[in-house]
């Protein structure tokens, strides 16, 4: 199915659109390592390594029946993006919704859509038409790729927005796409001239509080992330083979299964569809020795590891949300391995907080990379002393830049990126998770970060999953309310409630315990793996305080 363009796209549409310069956040280029010429193009960049002997015949990616070599990586996107260019007429600057599965194929397709000097607008494979034809409309794109399992919904996206796309699927078998991408003469292809400030990708929020936002990234955002948290942290090498379960479309799976790989030379497995079981075969089956996942499969896979094999692994990151204390304890204790736990965001692209090796502490996310500035600001945008609880603000190479949202001013404040995390800092530079800043729960006068309670419910054996938040109440101002996943379901009743309220009152402050508890059988989350707290609060499933305990 392609359906032809009609009219003429406005390239500069992005830039146009972009906030005023005032509403930027400081950007500072310190390191050696982020001093990029003023022409340059990130994809033929993360590429260029086909160019040489050593890398040419190495993996670049593999999934699903699907193994290239850097040689074959950089041809195979040079034909898409010559395929594109002269067939389906897309023009530097014009904006590309691509979605589909973790596999080579999509990520052969964000690379040549950057490499024709147009901009990438990834999307989750799991988004339904009204989503996709609010991106499609919200960025004004003007082509889409996708696979099959996605096709089903843009084919009922709205007809006014459907009508003005060039609709193409990348997999499908004998495809005109297809045959005509295996036809082109990579040879043939020219890479964009673009500059370092040029626009490449849009990515979306998973929307965790609500209506997504568009961030804006520049060519140059793209590689500094390569040359931060992997640099300094992650210490990759070309021999490290990634595996993963986020998505490409999430910036945490862009950066960590096809970016960071590329620019080190390392090869990516990328897995279409997963369990805990199949990861960890996975990594067992290719020798993985890096993996990224969620703190939630991390929990899935503790059960499973006494029977997995994990001696190519040297390390775990996890990211997307926070980790809980009872996680990472189980999981180090059950493999020996230390995890990187990490705070990024869409808006700043990657992980600017992390820790490795000797340099983790328990309890923190970690110190701030290399490169990027950090601190914890009060109410009237001051610094708070070391411990106290205040608004995380960063400042880096990347940034924050909405397209087209008043929720910039919001976001941006005197130069800083303020990520909406309530944090503290101690004397050594740590920093402390203290939950999200609309999540912190006022009982009684009391400050109540809801994570605290999250990680005291999840040591307990019985709880495989939980999420807490506050809930009005008329003599405490908010009640502490826990929805609760039971590894055994039938346990749900009112013993066992009184088992986790007493359970949490051993471990913290009394006062925190959750006078609320109702048991759920799963928990609303993104499809990037993110808690939707908002989902619960307007879930309806909320018990009156007339229950309290």
């Amino acid at each position: 199915m392609t359906m032809q363009v009609s009219g003429a796209d406005d390239a500069a549409f992005v830039r146009q659109h972009l906030p005023s310069k005032n509403l930027w956040p400081e950007r500072p280029f310190s390191l050696p390592e982020l001093q990029y010429p003023d022409r340059l193009n990130c994809a033929e960049v993360l590429l260029e390594k086909a160019q040489d002997k050593q890398f040419a015949e190495r993996l670049a990616l593999a999934g699903s029946g699907v193994r290239w070599t850097y040689a074959e990586l950089s041809s195979v996107s040079a034909r898409i993006a010559l395929t594109l260019q002269r067939t389906y007429g897309l023009k530097a600057g014009q904006r590309v919704l691509i979605s589909g599965t973790n596999h080579p194929w999509l990520a052969a397709c964000l690379l040549a859509v950057i490499r024709a000097g147009a901009i990438a607008v990834p999307a989750m494979p799991m988004l339904r038409a009204k989503e996709l034809s609010a991106m499609a409309m919200y960025a004004r794109v003007s082509h889409i790729l996708c696979d099959e399992q996605v096709f089903t919904q843009v084919a009922q996206m709205d007809d006014g927005i459907l009508k003005n796309l060039c609709v193409i699927r990348f997999r499908e078998a004998d495809s005109v796409f297809l045959q005509t991408v295996q036809q082109a003469n990579a040879a043939e292809f020219q890479v964009a001239d673009t500059a370092r400030d040029d626009p490449c990708l849009i990515a979306f929020t998973s929307g965790t509080t609500g209506k997504p936002k568009a961030t804006v990234h520049f060519h140059e955002d793209l590689l500094a992330i390569c040359d931060l948290f992997p640099r300094s942290v992650l210490r990759i090498t070309q021999h490290d083979v990634f595996t993963g379960t986020p998505p490409l479309a999430f910036t945490f799976g862009l950066g960590g299964l096809l970016l960071f790989p590329l620019r080190y030379g390392a090869a990516s497995i990328l897995l279409e569809r997963y369990t805990p079981e199949s990861l960890l075969s996975t990594i067992a089956e290719h020798q993985i020795t890096v993996c990224y996942t969620a703190p939630t499969c991390y929990r899935q896979m503790l059960p499973l590891l006494p029977q997995a094999d994990l001696r190519s692994l040297r390390t775990v990151v996890s990211a997307g949300e926070v980790l809980p204390v009872a996680t990472r304890t189980a999981f180090e204790s059950a493999t020996g391995l230390t995890m990187i736990d990490g705070i990024g965001s869409t808006e700043m692209l990657h992980i600017f907080i992390a820790a490795a090796g000797d340099e983790v502490r328990a309890g923190a996310t970690g110190k701030v990379i290399p490169g990027y500035q950090a601190c914890v600001l009060d109410a009237n945008g001051q610094l708070c002393a070391p411990g106290v609880v205040g608004k995380l603000a960063v400042k880096g190479p990347t940034g924050c830049r909405y397209l087209n949202d008043i929720r910039q001013q919001t976001y941006v404040q005197n130069g800083w990126n303020l990520t909406g995390d309530a944090y503290a800092m101690d004397q050594d530079g740590y920093f402390y998770y203290h939950g999200r800043i609309d999540d912190m729960i006022v009982s009684a006068g009391y400050n109540i970060a809801a994570s605290e309670v999250e990680d005291a419910l999840l040591a307990h054996e019985q709880v495989a999953e939980c999420a807490v938040i506050g809930v009005p109440d008329k003599m405490r101002g908010q009640l502490v309310k826990a929805f609760v996943v039971l590894r055994d379901p039938q346990m749900a009743d009112a013993a066992i409630t009184e088992i986790l309220q007493h359970w949490v009152k051993q471990r913290i402050a009394p006062y925190k315990y959750p006078r609320l508890i109702e048991f759920v059988s799963s928990l609303p989350r993104t499809d990037s793996g993110k808690l939707q707290r908002y989902a619960l609060r307007q879930s309806g499933l909320q018990q009156s305080a007339e229950e309290v305990q």
